[in-house]
């Protein structure tokens, strides 16, 4: 399934996500792997997980994370991302950059104001400590207005290689797409209704919603 933007699906934790959103189209799977977060698993699942998957980036999602710790599990699991809630406490000599792409998230009011204040820009970008490339995903509030903020956001994506995540509705994507050209969109996934069942319902419409019309 051909996809009109690029689509990251956040918080796999079964099977039955991981090989859906990987046939649906998905460029990349996001694990939680950071303990302190809501809903991690562990590496050993993450494992377990991407060897039923191919074509898709595996991401690891993480909050205040030591790089040495980040680095070692990212190795474990193979990834090729991650994405991250804080930057890490990254001291120059002390401790290696990350050798992969950051996907830093943050709220939509620090993003804008990223937009008029340069070293707010600098490191929501992690180009202190991740120097292989990074972008920025900004995770929508529940019930925004999304065309009011379309101007924004469309200020934002020109500025950086910006990812949408939130709760969207169906007949909302089109309309945001087009008029704000993000990078990127990030859905969520969700729990196994019992082990190898899961209902696709609403993540099914918003993929059909995003497929490429030839």
């Amino acid at each position: 399934m051909a996809l009109r933007i690029p689509v990251l699906v956040r918080g796999i934790n079964n099977l039955s996500d991981a090989r859906y959103c990987a046939g649906m189209g998905a460029a990349g799977l996001v694990f939680t792997l950071d303990p302190e977060l809501p809903g991690a698993i562990d590496p050993a699942t993450v494992q377990e997980l991407a060897g039923w998957v191919a074509g898709v980036a595996l991401i690891g999602e993480f909050g205040d994370a030591d790089p040495e710790q980040l680095i070692a599990v990212a190795t474990a699991c193979g990834l090729h991302q991650v994405l991250l809630h804080d930057a890490p406490l990254f001291i120059p000599g002390l401790h290696p950059p990350l050798p992969f792409p950051v996907l830093r998230e943050t709220d939509l009011i620090t993003a804008l104001q990223a937009l008029i204040d340069p070293e707010l820009a600098h490191e929501l970008r992690s180009a202190d400590f991740a120097p292989a490339g990074g972008a920025l995903l900004v995770t929508l509030p529940a019930g925004a207005d999304l065309v009011g903020w379309q101007d924004q956001l469309a200020a934002l994506a020109r500025r950086f290689p910006l990812w949408l995540g939130g709760d969207f509705a169906v007949a909302d994507l089109p309309g945001l797409v087009d008029a704000v050209r993000p990078y990127g969109l990030v859905l969520r996934g969700g729990d196994e209704l019992k082990p190898g069942l899961r209902d696709f319902g609403g993540l099914e419409e918003l993929f059909e919603a995003l497929e490429e019309v030839e």
